[in-house]
């Protein structure tokens, strides 16, 4: 093989490669349970990853109140060439001349090197302190945000999913009613053509017909529409595939309710949520109140100078040491009422959250209270809407039969066509009711799986 064609061969292959994997990329799939939906959403879904990295920078807060609490070295190295040496002046009296007169005097050397280590150990300071026995209470903070985020998204995926779930019943009973009328029509083309029935009776089907096949592909359209809502607020891409593999029934929409009217406001992540902001508010007076307190602190060093009148630094000769160890105290004494203002908004602050959490408390019971009247609502509802189809499938099928044998009308089997849709709408949309009155009721409650 000539260069040529290694190289031909070798670009082809590249491109077949790279075809692949984007063939692989665009076609991927994915088929999901409700529960495999929630999982990817919580490491995909942006707000649920923001959510995340508040934790992350919470521990990254901490670390630096706990930096402050802990020793702090440092090391200084420096070196000066005196170009021109300082000079001071000297009063005359002392070399013997008249009072008044100075001699100017030059004090140091030429080279001057030092090198030290200096250290610095915060001993006492109340607002470090109480941060740091604040640090857990935000971290659980940060984390309970993600909760709530998380529980939010949850709600939102579970009435997504079950509509879509739903939407499939849908389908399935418009594609029976369309092989209905596809039969009745081709019946009533059958009658025509024997001079039994009029072109009307035909067209009227036709017209049924022509509906039903147009409120087909709105629903398609619709549930296309709701995949692209669901890929969104997971974090999927909209070019993958997604396959629901869940199911939803009558009995399952009536299962795995709690039917003790008995609820805690603590099963609630927003309540937890307030709750631990209404202790960061009594973290933040007890700090501010402390501000009022001296600081203590402790300080250190030791370092080596040496002064040469030639740059030998690096030979034998003196370096002298000096070190120290001292205690600092700093006294706030007044401070234009800034630490009072500061006491005096953190004590507002704690009386909003104490109101917000209060008003959490009746919004929680109104939410419990509507969700249990909603919910068995639509059950009765979806009992009701059963029937009724069931009802008006029965309706349809002896208007038929009336139909066929030649005693019934045309105008009389529309109509039960007609019923019979209706009450199929009606059915879907009391089912899927029933399901985010379910879902609303567990939430409400707090346990939403």
């Amino acid at each position: 093989m000539n260069k040529r064609k290694l190289l031909h061969f070798l670009a082809f292959a590249f491109f077949a490669h790279t075809s692949s994997m984007a063939q692989n990329a665009v076609n991927a799939k994915h088929e999901f349970s409700i529960q495999q939906c929630i999982e990817y959403a919580s490491k995909n879904n942006a707000a649920v990853k923001n959510a995340l990295l508040n934790i992350k920078v919470q521990e990254q807060v901490n670390r630096g109140v706990t930096a402050a609490a802990l020793p702090s070295v440092g090391g200084s190295a420096g070196f000066t060439d005196y170009i021109d040496i300082p000079t001071s002046l000297i009063p005359g009296q002392f070399f013997g001349q008249p009072a008044g007169t100075f001699v100017p005097v030059q004090f140091g050397t030429k080279y001057n090197a030092n090198a030290g280590v200096q250290i610095q150990q915060l001993l006492f300071d109340g607002q470090v302190f109480v941060g740091l026995q604040a640090r857990n209470t935000s971290i659980a903070f940060q984390q309970k945000n993600l909760e709530v985020t998380e529980e939010n998204i949850k709600a939102n995926i579970y009435k997504i999913y079950y509509q879509l779930v739903v939407s499939k019943t849908s389908i399935a009973l418009i594609n029976a009613n369309i092989e209905r009328l596809q039969k009745l029509e081709k019946d009533a083309k059958a009658l025509y053509q024997s001079g039994f029935s009029e072109k009307l009776d035909i067209d009227r089907v036709s017209v049924q017909l022509s509906n039903l096949q147009t409120e087909k592909e709105k629903t398609i359209n619709n549930i296309a529409i709701g995949y692209m809502g669901l890929k969104t607020l997971i974090g999927m891409p909209a070019r993958e595939e997604l396959v629901l593999t869940d199911k939803i029934t009558e009995d399952e929409i009536k299962t795995n309710i709690v039917n003790d009217t008995a609820y805690s406001y603590t099963d609630r992540k927003e309540f937890q949520y307030l709750s631990l902001a209404k202790q960061l508010n009594e973290y933040n007076i007890k700090r501010y109140k402390l501000s009022y307190l001296p600081t203590l602190s402790l300080s250190g060093l030791y370092s080596k100078t040496a002064q040469r009148t030639e740059f030998d630094f690096f030979k034998k000769g003196d370096w002298f040491t000096t070190s120290y160890v001292g205690v600092n105290m700093s006294i706030p004494i007044f401070s234009g009422f800034s630490k009072d203002a500061k006491v005096k908004q953190s004590r507002f602050e704690l009386k909003q959250t104490e109101n917000n959490l209060e008003s959490l408390k009746l919004s929680i019971d109104n939410d419990v209270k509507q969700a249990q009247l909603n919910f068995a609502s639509a059950i009765h509802t979806m009992d009701f809407q059963k029937k009724n189809m069931a009802l008006a499938e029965n309706v349809f099928e002896q208007t038929k039969k009336k139909y066929d044998a030649g005693t019934g009308s045309n105008t009389e089997i529309n109509s039960a066509q007609t019923d019979l849709v209706t009450a199929q709408t009606n059915y879907i949309n009391a089912m899927y009711a029933a399901v985010i009155a379910k879902i609303d009721y567990l939430k409400a409650i707090g346990k939403l799986p």
